[in-house]
């Protein structure tokens, strides 16, 4: 097996649009999407795509993607 290699993809959460928003510069890809799970989702299919452009060295296999989540605290429910 090929040595990892580690994407993040930063997100944030849109209040506005209730969707989380987010971008990776190294694949490079962006999407949006109402949770986090599907974020990941569309992100991981972005980046198996556009891998052999960017990085045709990494394998698809060693691939692996983390998110950094940003969203407004908000106050507990009493």
């Amino acid at each position: 097996m090929s040595k990892p290699m580690i994407f993040t993809i930063s997100a944030t959460w849109d209040q506005d649009a209730s969707v989380w928003s987010g971008h990776c510069d190294e694949i490079p890809a962006a999407a949006d999407a109402a949770t986090l799970d599907g974020l990941l989702a569309k992100m991981s299919a972005m980046a198996l795509d556009l891998l052999p452009d960017n990085h045709p060295d990494v394998a698809p296999e060693s691939l692996y993607l983390q998110i950094t989540a940003l969203r407004e605290a908000e106050p507990a429910a009493a």
